[in-house]
């Protein structure tokens, strides 16, 4: 018994550590009133778990690594005006950090300097030109100076996955940044929230010349990016949209219309960093079962045409435990190059079950996971098996299609047997020679 608590000790100490490692998170800043003006959302961060560590972006220490081995699993940058990160910390190291499956949440606004814009190049976006931002004569707030850059996004543009956003608000959310367009040949990329049809992206001071880089709903507010390695960016163009002033601002469009006591954007901007930080949308696969149906344990090779029954279990990271995935579309295939079985596998708390019959084909086949869905994390598994032909025992020895051909055969030896009775013993009266 002593022994079990003690082995239950230290699975938990070993599992919190492991959480604790996971939310270890470096907070970049422009100036330290940051930590002032955006208390709420550090503030909210705290109280998920996540431990942050602050530092100036050209701090002359920085570094996301340290002999071989990641010091942070998160990034924030919240400093737009950047010209040159300081320490060993550069584009290349950020990118880097990414490939190795870190996570990035990054903040700009219209002084966003060229770092960051290379960044967002990097993950397959592109900031607009210094000194813009997006501008909307129709849909502004009432709190605007003048130049129609605060404006009031709606929900209904914001992108549709709740394990992403988390709910939609009934409030709109302020914005007053620069704008972004993703590169449209990224698939990876996701527009989480844009601005309406009447904004564009362009300096306020300026006459309009030249065609923006950003115009209507291609205008985006809010992108992220999951790699193929799982890891999460997400950029939002408006420094102002974490800030205390708008987690808790009323907003109103100045056109006119429903004035609602606070901003949708502390909801938003939490569910983000949940998300990014792979508080949530994370996936990963238990126990994978298979073998012939009403056997228990996998055979060594299995038969063309045998009944097989496949089962995975499919677990989903919520509140730091994990529990049963109640996805509905996960499907096997049954590959040999190309599938030969696509199936979609029932849910039954957690576990995805379903029995199906092998092809006439035999070969190395592959039992195939591959559950690809927007705002989760790539779950993939393989199972490799044999199947062989049927063994010379295993053939039909009558076949019911072909009882015709047998009645034939019969028949036929049948009819041989009774001629060959009647030539040998039918004899011919010989006939008397007439003189």
């Amino acid at each position: 018994m002593a022994r079990l608590f003690l082995a239950g000790l230290l699975f938990s100490t070993v599992l919190l550590a492991f959480c604790n490692a996971n939310k270890k998170t470096l907070v970049l800043l422009d100036n330290w009133s940051l930590r002032e003006t955006h208390s709420i959302f550090f503030r909210s961060l705290r109280d998920e778990g996540y431990e942050l560590s602050f530092k100036a972006a050209d701090d002359a220490g920085l570094s996301l690594s340290k002999y071989g081995e990641f010091l942070y699993s998160n990034l924030v940058i919240f400093a737009p005006s950047v010209e040159e990160f300081g320490g060993g910390l550069d584009v290349s190291a950020i990118t880097n950090f990414i490939d190795n499956g870190g996570n990035v949440m990054v903040a700009a606004s219209s002084a966003v300097g060229d770092p960051l814009r290379e960044l967002a190049t990097e993950c397959g976006l592109e900031f607009d030109d210094e000194n813009t931002a997006v501008i909307d004569h129709l849909n502004y707030d009432v709190s605007d100076e003048g130049k129609h850059t605060t404006i009031v996004a709606d929900s209904e543009y914001l992108l549709d996955a709740p394990i992403i956003v988390g709910k939609k608000s009934p409030a709109p959310y302020l914005f007053k940044g620069v704008g972004m367009v993703a590169d449209p040949d990224n698939p990876l990329v996701l527009p989480l929230l844009h601005a309406s049809s009447n904004a564009y992206s362009y300096q306020p001071d300026l006459p309009v010349d030249d065609y923006p880089l950003a115009v209507g709903t291609n205008t985006l507010l809010v992108a992220a990016l999951q790699a193929r390695n799982n890891a999460r960016v997400v950029f939002v163009g408006s420094l102002d949209f974490f800030s205390d002033e708008f987690f808790s601002s009323s907003v109103q469009k100045a056109q006119g219309g429903k004035k609602y006591g606070k901003a949708g954007n502390q909801e938003l901007a939490l569910n983000l960093a949940n998300w990014v930080f792979r508080s949530r949308g994370v996936l990963r696969v238990g126990e994978v079962k298979h073998h012939k149906q009403g056997e228990k344990e996998p055979p060594q090779a299995y038969t063309i045409f045998d009944m097989v029954d496949y089962s995975i279990e499919i677990e989903e990271l919520k509140d730091d435990k994990w529990q049963p995935f109640n996805g509905k579309d996960v499907q096997l295939e049954f590959v040999r190059i190309d599938p030969f079985v696509r199936t979609t596998l029932g849910n039954k708390n957690g576990k995805f079950h379903t029995t199906f019959k092998l092809p006439d084909v035999y070969g190395v086949y592959q039992f195939r996971v591959d559950y690809n869905r927007m705002g989760y994390t790539h779950l993939f598994s393989t199972t490799q098996v044999s199947v062989r032909p049927l063994e010379h025992t295993q053939y039909e020895r009558f076949i019911p299609t072909a009882y015709p051909y047998y009645v034939s055969a019969f028949s036929m030896m049948v009819g041989v047997c009774l001629f060959s009775i009647v030539f040998l013993h039918f004899k011919e009266e010989s006939k008397e020679k007439r003189d």
